[in-house]
């Protein structure tokens, strides 16, 4: 069988796990979910009394560090506040609207380009390049879809529970060099950048998502996690330094969060914050590395068990 049809195969049968948990287990607690997801995912028992590698420990975040400020950090609309208060309004790409029903948007004013998305998921995400273009029907199915769908039951990461469903709208951005809105994603760990990733061809429909990880210093890291490696390894960003430091300022106090930023034409733009990398079903390879970034986090105490 060729790999491209072992990939289908198994990304849809994770796709019908997806769905089936979010069914199954939608009135079991969080707790026997997340041990039942992660035994899936890993093919092994979760140890939540004494969690070593890094997706274990954030399946215990996920369970006993429950900050409410959390909630609002993970609210893409939200979010904004928090971090304009932080580090300045100028890193914030610009919202063009916010609207609790699909219905109420007035597509006529909005410019020729531009994002939906909605601020409760992940995921739904409409990119408009063209007005003249632009598949409104299609637009409505997937925000209708996202808009209906609650998170916190893929994976049980409880900030985005109660977050309120919006739907905004934002500046379409890209790099000119790049031809893509390319992220770097930042590990942190109480306030100190460990690592990044890196994703590429992402809006490549003839290319897969590469995936590369590289340290604080930007020397590349050897493993693979989802995706692979891209042949020719991405470049440094010109604002690596600065973003790092921002990162730091922005993950003050949080024992782990990966904050993420944009580059577009030499600028800086923030992108969201993200407590459960992958929510922490996506195996190291090798996986070494999944215990190498478990040193990196250093738990707080329990606060309800």
């Amino acid at each position: 069988m060729k790999a491209d049809k072992i990939k289908k195969i198994i990304l849809d049968s994770d796709y019908r796990y997806m769905i089936l948990s979010r069914k199954v287990f939608k009135n079991t607690d969080d707790r026997k979910t997340i041990k039942k997801m992660y035994r899936y995912y890993f093919k092994k028992e979760l140890d939540l009394d004494n969690p070593c590698s890094f997706n274990e420990k954030l399946q215990w975040l996920k369970l006993y560090d429950r900050q409410p400020n959390y909630t609002r950090l993970v609210d893409k609309y939200a979010v904004k506040e928090f971090v304009a208060s932080r580090i300045g309004n100028e890193y914030i790409i610009p919202t063009l609207g916010i609207w609790d029903r699909f219905e109420d948007i007035d597509f006529n004013i909005l410019p020729n380009q531009f994002v939906l998305k909605c601020t409760h998921d992940s995921g739904g995400l409409i990119i408009c390049r063209d007005k003249t273009k632009f598949d409104l029907q299609r637009a409505k199915r997937v925000i209708k879809k996202s808009q209906k769908r609650n998170y916190y039951y893929w994976g049980r990461e409880w900030p985005y529970k109660d977050v309120k469903p919006h739907i905004i709208a934002e500046k379409y951005m890209e790099d000119t060099e790049t031809k893509e809105l390319r992220d770097y994603k930042f590990f942190c760990f109480n306030g100190e950048v460990k690592a990044l990733f890196i994703a590429t061809d992402r809006q490549n429909p003839n290319e897969d998502t590469k995936f590369d990880f590289f340290d604080a210093d930007f020397n590349h890291l050897p493993f693979r996690q989802g995706h692979p490696n891209a042949k020719v390894p991405p470049q440094k960003p010109v604002n690596f330094e600065k973003m790092k430091e921002l990162a730091m300022i922005l993950s003050k106090d949080i024992p782990h969060v990966r904050v993420d930023f944009y580059e577009v034409n030499g600028k800086i733009y923030f992108g969201e914050m993200t407590f459960y990398h992958f929510s922490g079903f996506t195996p190291f390879e090798p996986e070494e590395w999944d215990y190498k970034f478990g040193e990196w986090l250093k738990m707080p105490s329990k606060e309800n068990k």
